[in-house]
């Protein structure tokens, strides 16, 4: 359910969720709010006590909302309703009926309005004909001659079958077809999104099913009186026909639209529509301020994985950002750093990249490499440096167009001394690590850095509830505990797929994926369990600062080296069990590794060392000690947990919601 200021309608849709829902066996509800001042969330959490509730950090539209919940809805059918919308007895069941027809990606009910009459749902693909005739003789006279896109024919209500696309207000959409088609179009904010999705389930093969035995009453919104809100329809209109026709048919149809809405130019909210026909900016959305974020990785050459890449990828799908790859807590030097050459060479190369969009998909999230000297401490050199950073981030975010204050989020302590005096709306210090007992860092300098940030930060985010209780008497009501989160979609995509070069391995294979570092990873434990189970093939995956030569010299370990994270689902698939062998120092203590949230997405057994974060996963999970890590491997190898169950224990855990959460908290900061 997406809502805005909704309160009104709430208790109606709610007490319909029984009878429409009868006949179907699981549900879920998830309600997204889009920014309601009226106590909307607080209304549907106690209506809906079961329900998830998020709120969305802005009112970021209809589209960003759906997304939002989709993420968390696994490879599940997804049901959207609008707040305004009464489900009749069945309904629900009879479209999932309708969805389990060969070919059939949606299903959409017959609409009632509030006296119980027919109300017009059913829509044709907006043509360069339908625009002019609406335009000249009117939108009802023209679905009289069915030349309107609204079909009013009420024949064609009265029997099932398939339409180019419907109101947006009940959506039942299938698993195969969300996979198919991928997230909805946020660009259009509001009006024209259900166009685009209908239009791209065609094009993948799907068809929209219309089914007159699914019942729905609908309150719709009286949008044709407010200005905003038509100015709005009319922009999206014309952008959604001009990104699918030429320039002949688009000029056509954009005629068509500002004819339409000269001749009825004494209204209001026609007026509007013609001003953004014929080029201004449509009506008003949340005002929004981008993000520039100085992540702990480069994404150039760290694992993409990483909580600042996914939550700033999830953020960027609502405002522009610019993430500023890691600074660095210290110059690599030989015989105190290993790998020193290796690490030099790749943060050259990375900023040779200066600034890109990486993602296609999310043309809002930028990635900038400052040119940098390699000068830490508090010394005229280091804050020349600082310096320079500064006016590079500074250009590139004015360019990118993130605003003249932007909300800052800090994960390294090393970018205080450039954050300090940028202007900005908001301060987040993402206190994801104790860095300062980083073993090859200056200590006391990177530990006044983090004091720093601590008391100048509006808020602190922590993913350890450990480092939580550390920093109490510094931060006290400013601490938020964000948690990390997991990309759902990316770890539950094609199950059954195994990557080959694991798969070929002799069974039972016990592994682990991610950074094989000197100062997390216990090698160790890793060879004495490799030793201790010689039938088993120990299967390592990622990158390692420590030498590897005693251990792979062993007949059944396995390391792959570096895979790309888009790889890492199916190697991963290919474990029997899955291990967290860490070292038992500050480093671990105070952090709460992603990893684990990923080994339980792809419903693996879970064997780790003890750590404080893990508290809350001891029903999950194995947690042994050092002594008996190997017979633990060989324990859960025998007695597996349930995958399934593991897989739907962290379904809660979507990078979308995090993202969510930290929007609202920068909007938070500001609005005060």
């Amino acid at each position: 359910m997406v809502t805005h200021d909704s309160r009104a309608y709430l208790p109606r849709l709610a007490g319909s969720l029984p009878a429409g829902l009868a006949g179907v066996e699981q549900w879920r509800v998830h309600v997204v709010d889009n920014e309601s001042r009226d106590g909307t969330p607080e209304l549907a959490q106690r209506l809906l006590p079961d329900a998830r509730v998020t709120r969305a950090g802005g009112n970021l539209g209809y589209a960003a909302a759906i997304n939002l919940a989709a993420a968390d809805a696994g490879d599940d059918d997804l049901l959207v309703l609008n707040p305004d919308v009464r489900l009749h007895h069945g309904c629900v069941a009879r479209l999932l009926g309708a969805l389990a027809a060969p070919g059939v990606g949606i299903a959409v009910p017959r609409h009632l309005d509030d006296d119980g009459h027919l109300a017009p749902s059913l829509r044709r693909e907006p043509t360069v004909v339908s625009a002019w005739a609406e335009a000249v003789i009117g939108g009802r006279r023209a679905a009289r001659l069915g030349l309107s896109e609204t079909i009013t024919d009420a024949g064609r209500y009265a029997e099932a079958g398939d339409v180019d696309w419907a109101t947006g207000a009940v959506l039942a959409i299938s698993a195969s077809c969300r996979r198919a088609v991928g997230a909805w179009d946020e660009s259009f904010f509001l009006y024209s999104e259900e166009v685009d999705y209908c239009r791209r389930a065609r094009g993948a093969g799907f068809s929209v099913r219309y089914e007159p035995s699914a019942v729905a009453s609908h309150t719709s919104g009286a949008y044709g009186t407010d200005a905003a809100l038509w100015s709005r329809l009319v922009h999206n209109r014309v952008l959604d026909h001009s990104r699918h026709h030429g320039r002949v048919r688009s000029a056509l149809f954009r005629s068509g639209v500002v004819t339409g809405e000269a001749l009825r130019s004494r209204s209001p909210a026609h007026r509007a529509g013609l001003r953004t026909a014929l080029g201004a900016a449509p009506g008003p959305r949340a005002e929004q301020t981008g993000v520039i974020w100085f992540a702990a990785q480069d994404w150039w050459y760290h694992n993409q994985a990483h909580s600042d890449f996914q939550l700033m990828r999830e953020v960027a799908r609502h405002r522009p950002v610019l993430v500023v790859n890691s600074l660095g807590l210290r110059l690599p030097r030989k015989g105190t750093s290993t790998g020193s050459g290796k690490r030099i060479l790749r943060k050259l190369r990375s900023m040779t990249k200066l600034v890109r969009r990486p993602l296609p998909a999310v043309p809002g999230f930028h990635v900038l490499t400052p040119l940098m000297l390699p000068l830490y401490g508090d010394t005229r050199g280091a804050r020349v440096n600082a310096w320079l950073i500064r006016q590079q981030v500074r250009v590139v975010a004015r360019a990118i167009g993130v605003g003249d204050r932007p909300a800052v989020g800090v994960t390294i302590p090393t970018a205080w001394p450039v954050v300090r005096p940028m202007r900005r709306s908001a301060l987040v210090f993402n206190r994801s690590d104790l860095h300062s007992a980083f073993p090859e860092a200056d200590g006391a300098w990177v530990a006044s850095l983090e004091r720093a940030l601590l008391e100048e930060a509006d808020r602190v985010l922590y993913v350890s509830h450990e480092l939580m209780r550390h920093d109490a008497d510094v931060v006290g009501g400013r601490a938020h505990f964000l948690d990390h989160g997991v990309d759902i979609e990316h770890f539950r995509s094609d199950p059954l797929t195994i990557d080959p070069e694991v798969a070929r391995l002799p069974r039972p294979r016990v592994g682990f994926f991610g950074g094989l570092d000197d100062y997390v990873v216990d090698v160790d434990l890793l060879r004495r369990t490799a030793q201790a189970n010689p039938d088993h093939s120990l299967v390592l995956i990622g990158d390692a600062t420590f030498p590897m030569d005693d251990l792979v010299s062993l007949p059944n370990v396995h390391w792959l080296g570096f895979r790309p994270y888009a790889d890492i689902p199916a190697l991963g698939r290919g474990f029997d069990v899955a291990l967290m062998p860490w070292l038992d120092n500050d480093w671990i203590r105070y952090a709460n590794p992603i990893k684990l949230k990923e080994y339980l997405a792809l419903g693996l057994p879970v064997v780790t060392t003890d750590y404080p974060e893990v508290e809350d996963y001891r029903d999950r999970v194995l947690v042994a000690g050092r002594d008996d890590f190997p017979a633990a491997v060989r324990r859960l190898l025998a007695d597996p947990p349930d995958g399934e169950r593991l897989r739907a224990s962290v379904l809660h855990c979507a990078w979308a919601a995090r993202g969510a959460d930290l929007m609202g908290l920068f909007d938070e900061v500001r609005a005060r």
